[in-house]
């Protein structure tokens, strides 16, 4: 996901108050679940920037990078929740752990897309642990209320890739959710996408992001386009997949388009929330706030 480690369809039944299965997920959220409580619907945001800190409390749910120079706590709606970011499957080179992580020798290829990001062995004990004993840990120390987990996608990448070298790397990615649940069980989680871990941590987590569900920017052409009929349905019906293993699970939906084209969000906006999603429509990298409409 932008920012992170990477600069980088369904049906109206599954449209559920998104408190009432928050309320169920652990303290944390059940603390916040008055805020949301009535006919509004929560307002998301997936926000990576500096600039515009104060606009955070006027949502509902966020996604923040957790390196984030601010008072967190100071920057919460009424009872809203921040997510702090975490890539558990790739590590950027600008973040602080780098060195460290390289030096423990867990850093695996360069992502051929973001050639800035090493793949991590998400099999190895030493990673588990560091997130369980450190990031995490740091992430919560700073105010943030929850975790979001990026690059999940990337051990099925590589265990596709080659199934021999990276065997194993599927069931790794699930054992850090499963881990981190278990240390911190009042935590809530939203995973970004890692369709292939999702069987293997039901009811592990609390919020499930689609990136790119219905529209994205063409990286060839630097354009926005709608995406694929294909991979529209391909997306939401493995959202739709994991929301019949675990009821509680809320959807959300985070869309690339141009700010210019207010129209165009709003009918993202409308599509998605006829899909049973809470949606974000923002640009690429995420770092500047794109109100809807």
């Amino acid at each position: 996901m932008p920012g992170g480690s990477r600069q980088n369809p369904v049906s109206a039944r599954a449209r559920l108050p998104l408190l009432a299965g928050l309320a169920l997920a652990g303290p944390a959220i059940r603390g916040s679940a008055a805020a949301f409580a009535g006919a509004r619907e929560p307002r998301f945001l997936v926000y990576y920037g500096r600039s515009d800190l104060a606009a955070i409390r006027h949502y509902d749910v966020a996604v923040l990078d957790s390196d984030v120079e601010a008072d967190i706590p100071s920057r919460r709606s009424p009872g809203g929740v921040l997510l702090g970011y975490l890539s558990l499957g790739e590590v950027h080179g600008t973040r602080a752990y780098f060195p460290e992580v390289h030096g423990d020798g867990l850093l695996l290829d360069a992502n051929p897309n973001w050639p800035d990001a090493r793949f991590v062995d998400v099999r190895a004990a030493r990673w588990r642990d560091r997130i369980v004993a450190q990031l995490v840990p740091a992430i919560l120390s700073r105010g943030f209320d929850g975790l979001f987990f990026d690059t999940l996608d990337s051990a099925e990448f590589l265990e596709t890739r080659n199934p021999t070298r990276f065997a194993g790397m599927v069931e790794g990615a699930a054992d850090l959710v499963r881990s981190v649940r278990q240390s911190f069980p009042g935590v809530p989680i939203m995973v970004n996408r890692g369709y292939a871990v999702l069987p293997r941590i039901a009811g592990k987590f609390d919020m499930l992001l689609g990136e790119s569900v219905r529209t994205t920017l063409d990286a060839r052409s630097g354009t926005y386009r709608p995406v694929p009929e294909s991979g529209y349905l391909w997306q939401a019906e493995r959202m739709r997949r994991a929301r019949d293993r675990d009821p509680r699970l809320r959807l959300f939906s985070l869309d690339y388009w141009d700010p210019e084209d207010r129209e165009g969000i709003a009918r993202i906006y409308a599509g998605q929330r006829a899909n049973g999603f809470v949606p974000y429509v923002g640009t690429l990298d995420l770092t500047s706030i794109v109100a809807e409409p």
